[in-house]
């Protein structure tokens, strides 16, 4: 072991530090995240600001300081693809030199078909959709015709909504699970296939918490899996084994909300064991980004920046905390509900590291060589690890 011996790997889902120099391919030139999220006036963050986040290339908004606490960076995506996907992997260390299909004109037949032997269920909908708005606009007729609403955004994802009173959940997860291990290759290889379960009665769908991913099986081998072939604990909380297939983990906690991935993250703080916990806060961009609500995005910030000022004093001496996202999702952004193309910030902060400032990394890779080195994982990746400066 070098000298740290875990690591808290936290990505705030969709907390995008501004547009990506290739924004404009994506139709995203303008989009800002953290501006939004800031502009509102609610944004209380004195434990971030303290680590230096205001001192990330482009942030200087939210306040420097001449005395950050913790290593920064701001991160830029080389693959391409702008969703959770392709995001995560490039942080465990893959960058995707080909998107993954995305369907803007709704699903082809060749699909549907699959998902009809499957289920045996009629089909709603099959276009791009905002996921509150689908189950608002069809909900009701999937209740009574007890179908599934098929949709899409502009990421590589197929959702399938079902009203839990109409399709009982492990129904629907068997669905998805039995579509994904059919839908492959470079024309029908979606990123995520998601099962949407809602609520309620027409006029007051609601969804559940109960939301899964089934994601495309990695490419090749990343950090996760990695870390647990060295015989280290590898563990994952939020969505975080659903994104990697669930290839890598000796431990899965699955969460419902920031704050059920914040306390278990908190208890593996204060626990023992040696390796990496990788959490995703997936609020962030489900709650509040896609569904355009600043407010409440800036409110989950101030959340987490408790959260994190009532943790960072627990950690130990080999600890090492990242905190980074993988995509933006602007909720001020008029163009689009759907991801944004935007750099991502980097906070690294361990009581054995010297602050410093590291510029504009070239890859979201970085992170995933970077936590590799300082674990002592033989791991090849497409990044470059980032070389700290350890105090004496």
């Amino acid at each position: 072991m070098k000298d740290i011996k875990r690591v808290f790997l936290i990505v705030l889902d969709s907390v995008g530090a501004g547009e990506a120099p290739d924004a404009e391919r994506f139709g995203d030139v303008g989009a800002h995240t953290l501006r939004s999220i800031w502009q509102t006036g609610k944004l209380k963050i004195d434990n971030l600001c303290r680590l230096g986040i205001g001192n990330i290339d482009g942030l200087s908004f939210l306040g420097t300081t001449d005395s950050p606490e913790a290593c920064v960076a701001r991160m830029r995506e080389a693959s391409m693809g702008k969703d959770t996907t392709v995001g995560h992997w490039e942080i465990a260390g893959h960058i995707s030199s080909t998107p993954l299909p995305t369907f803007p004109e709704g699903f082809p037949e060749s699909i549907l078909d699959k998902i009809r032997r499957i289920s045996g269920r009629e089909l709603l909908c099959n276009k791009p959709y905002s996921g509150t708005a689908v189950i608002a606009d069809y909900g009701k007729d999937a209740f009574e015709k007890k179908a599934l609403i098929v949709y899409t955004s502009a990421d590589s994802v197929l959702q399938i909504a079902a009203h839990t009173d109409a399709v009982p959940l492990d129904e629907l997860y068997r669905i998805c699970e039995k579509l994904r291990e059919e839908l492959d290759g470079p024309e029908e290889g979606v990123g995520r296939i998601i099962a949407r379960p809602f609520v309620g009665e027409n006029g007051a769908f609601k969804r559940t918490a109960d939301r899964r991913d089934y994601s495309l099986k990695p490419p090749v081998r990343l950090l996760p899996e990695a870390v647990k072939e060295m015989g280290l604990e590898s563990i994952s909380v939020g969505k975080i084994s659903d994104i990697f297939a669930e290839i890598g983990f000796t431990q899965v906690n699955r969460t419902h909300s920031n704050r059920e991935g914040m306390d278990i993250a908190e208890k593996y703080i204060d626990g023992d064991f040696l390796g990496l916990c990788f959490i995703n806060l997936v609020d962030f961009d489900m709650l509040w980004g896609h569904r355009r609500d600043a407010l409440g995005y800036a409110e989950g910030l101030c959340e987490f920046d408790t959260w994190l000022g009532r943790v960072l004093p627990r950690l130990r001496e080999d600890d090492l905390l990242i905190i980074t996202a993988d995509h933006g999702c602007d909720p001020r952004f008029i163009k689009t509900t759907d991801h944004t193309r935007e750099y991502t910030p980097f906070l690294a902060y361990s009581k054995k590291i010297a602050p410093q400032n590291f510029g504009t990394r070239d890859s979201f890779a970085d992170i995933g060589a970077t936590v590799a080195s300082l674990l002592d994982v033989a791991f090849a990746c497409d990044g470059e690890p980032i070389e700290f400066n350890f105090l004496k």
